[in-house]
């Protein structure tokens, strides 16, 4: 497929490549076009049609098929890839990472990868820096380790500047548990929930572009918005500003009974993940530090 004329820039170092264009790329590509040519990538054609609506130039490239990556040497050597494509659903490799990497057709300035803090597993609510060593326990961590690693041997033979933000919980328009509180699901009490880690879209996609735009950024950040509220206190205030009951509590025995065991992980795991390293060398600043702020601008955006 070819590439929109619209995404043929002259400078090739203000090129960016979001690979996996969706939720959060789709806002970052919005975010970066007033300074650079972009374009995304997507799996679907409904995706593409979607991202056309917003006037954001993409293509389709399915990472779990055996085409070749839609972009050629002419456009990519020198842009910087933002890969933002989940995993796949199952195993404990990246396959599709492994399968995009191999795939590139020339080298890129700076990688840019969306992981997850859940690859320090379950800390009992202590705190964690990047210097923590991972412990991933759920298959969905092991994942997302698995391409860490992946991008880091492949960056580091090629000598490209790589970036791993290591991303917790995204909240935003359109990503609060509403339909959850709706259906009257349970969440832990207080005493069994842990502190949690947890970032407005638009603070992650704030990230990302300070770490595109700094030629010293290198390496893994933490990211979040500092804010450490359990996840029972996370549902309550969204139940509370969207105007529905408060979630029914349950303890964390008759959880493991009514709970999925993904859902049971996520409510499970507990650490403090600190942003110390990303806030003194990016200047990151989240604006949603207060999450009562956060969660009221995401739903009056969504009743627009």
């Amino acid at each position: 497929m070819a590439v929109p004329r619209s995404a043929r820039p002259t400078n090739r170092q203000a090129r960016v490549l979001i690979v996996g264009c969706g939720y959060t790329g789709s806002r970052l590509a919005r975010h970066l076009a007033v300074e650079y040519e972009v374009l995304g990538t997507v799996a679907t054609k409904t995706s593409l049609e979607h991202l056309a609506r917003q006037g954001i130039a993409a293509v389709r490239y399915d990472l779990d098929g055996a085409d070749p990556c839609p972009v050629g040497a002419e456009w990519f050597d020198g842009a910087t890839l933002c890969h933002l494509a989940p995993p796949p659903a199952v195993g404990d490799t990246d396959d599709r990472t492994r399968r995009l990497l191999a795939s590139l057709p020339g080298t890129p300035s700076c990688l840019i990868y969306l992981s997850t803090t859940g690859v320090y597993g379950d800390r009992g609510g202590e705190v964690v820096t990047e210097h923590t060593p991972i412990h991933p326990t759920s298959d969905r961590a092991r994942r997302r380790a698995d391409a860490e690693r992946a991008i880091d041997d492949w960056c580091e033979s090629r000598d490209v500047r790589a970036v791993v933000l290591r991303v917790p919980g995204i909240y935003g328009p359109g990503r609060l548990p509403l339909e959850r509180l709706r259906r009257g699901e349970p969440v832990l009490t207080r005493a069994d929930a842990g502190p949690g880690n947890r970032i407005h879209v638009d603070d992650l996609v704030l990230a990302c572009s300070l770490a595109i735009a700094s030629p010293l950024a290198r390496g893994i950040y933490n990211v979040g918005d500092g804010n450490h509220a359990s996840s029972s206190e996370y549902f309550s205030l969204v139940a509370s500003q969207a105007g529905l009951p408060a979630p029914r509590e349950v303890t964390l025995e008759e959880a493991r009974a009514a709970l999925s065991p993904g859902m049971l992980s996520f409510l499970t795991e507990s650490r403090r993940v600190a942003i110390d390293r990303i806030r003194a060398e990016l200047g990151f600043v989240p604006r949603y530090a207060d999450l009562a702020t956060g969660i009221r601008a995401s739903l009056d955006q969504c009743s627009r």
